[in-house]
């Protein structure tokens, strides 16, 4: 073999490894393309549609009821995961026409990085409420010593702040035997997933007579909500129904800022939410009750106390009321927490004769009339 044609067969060796490698690097940048949108896709999961559940549970549930023959009698977790997918279909609406055009081994990776991402989401708000929760408890409480942003070992019920937004409505934290069998686990005082904490509460009081009196609009528990979903400066005013006035600036900031820069953009905003939802309310609940404990990494049970079980409870609370006139004290309650966070759209309270006389409509039917006119004098 001559020396050219040695050289001539080493370039086309050198050629083909070339292509191999921008193949190869084609590849890896596509999965990471996947990766990178599937995981930030997921980041409304936990939010919006589950806070336990994964997304292959939802989807085996939904898969079930089309196999089952009779459906028979659902039982309430069964139908909280049947509606956690129609959820899931509605926040990501690009799913159901995914998964039906990929392989098995494409839907488990992509199952994996919309995992990543959900987890990812509620540990950043986890950390995040840590160091908030506590600021809102020193500044409405003042407790001494004053709670630590960064170490959870002197929260709970060793400390009395805690302690009162942690306390069972249906006990009284200023009973000193109260407070007493709490901490010392007594027979009567252990705190579990069947009561309703006070930090649910308006005012951080029930009414024993109505316990649905004021459940949901505890003050800590709309601030860690807007605090997630639109911005920590947010939560500073919640005093009334607000006007928007912070969330529609942070909007506009959003888009550009002056020098042509993008910025970050709010929660609700990336992912297109409008309304406060029963399962993001739930999801808050359960991030402010384990800011408020002195347990320092996230998990399911806190000794008596099952999140699972009160995330379920929340829920249920909101999507499964008995009747008509529950359902409409439901639809009410979240009418008043979307003013709270949203903000209130005065256009929604304008009657539909009131619109009809404003200029815009009116232009348009003066327009349309001297069109006839026109038609007719022809």
């Amino acid at each position: 073999m001559t020396d050219v044609s040695r050289e001539a067969r080493q370039m086309r060796k050198i050629a083909q490894l070339e292509e191999k490698l921008e193949m190869l690097e084609s590849g890896r940048a596509l999965k990471e393309r996947h990766m990178n949108y599937y995981a930030a896709q997921g980041r409304a999961i936990r939010r919006l549609v589950s806070l336990f559940d994964n997304v292959e549970e939802l989807v085996n549930e939904n898969d079930r009821r089309y196999e089952e023959e009779e459906e028979g009698d659902i039982t309430a977790d069964r139908e909280r995961l049947q509606t956690g997918y129609r959820t899931l279909l509605y926040t990501l609406k690009w799913f159901e026409k995914t998964v039906t055009g990929i392989d098995y081994e494409e839907y488990g990776q992509m199952l994996k990085w919309l995992r990543q991402g959900a987890d990812g989401a509620r540990g950043d708000d986890t950390s995040k409420l840590k160091v908030l929760v506590a600021e809102w408890v020193n500044g409405e409480f003042k407790p001494e010593p004053r709670l630590d942003l960064d170490d959870k070992h002197c929260r709970g019920f060793a400390n009395d702040a805690c302690g009162r937004l942690l306390c069972p409505t249906e006990l009284d934290w200023n009973n000193a035997a109260v407070k007493a069998g709490i901490r010392n686990r007594a027979d009567g005082h252990i705190v579990t997933d069947l009561s309703f904490p006070a930090f649910l509460y308006e005012k951080y009081t029930a009414n024993v007579d109505d316990l649905e009196q004021g459940l949901f609009k505890g003050k800590i528990l709309v601030q860690a909500y807007k605090a997630v979903f639109t911005s920590p400066s947010s939560a500073k005013d919640i005093e009334g129904d607000g006007d928007g006035a912070d969330v529609i600036q942070n909007n506009r900031r959003a888009r550009r800022s002056f020098s042509g820069i993008k910025v970050k953009k709010h929660v609700a905003h990336i992912i297109k939410m409008r309304q406060v939802t029963p399962r993001s309310i739930a999801y808050i609940a359960c991030q402010v009750r384990f800011a408020l404990s002195a347990v320092t990494s996230w998990r399911s049970v806190d000794g008596d106390f099952d999140y699972v079980q009160f995330y379920g409870t929340i829920v249920d609370f909101f999507e499964r009321p008995p009747g008509r006139p529950a359902r409409q004290r439901v639809d009410k309650l979240l009418d008043w927490w979307t003013r709270k966070v949203f903000g209130h759209r005065g256009r929604d309270d304008i009657s539909e004769a009131t619109k009809a006389n404003l200029s815009v409509n009116a232009l348009a039917r003066q327009r349309k009339q001297a069109d006839d006119a026109t038609f007719d004098s022809d």
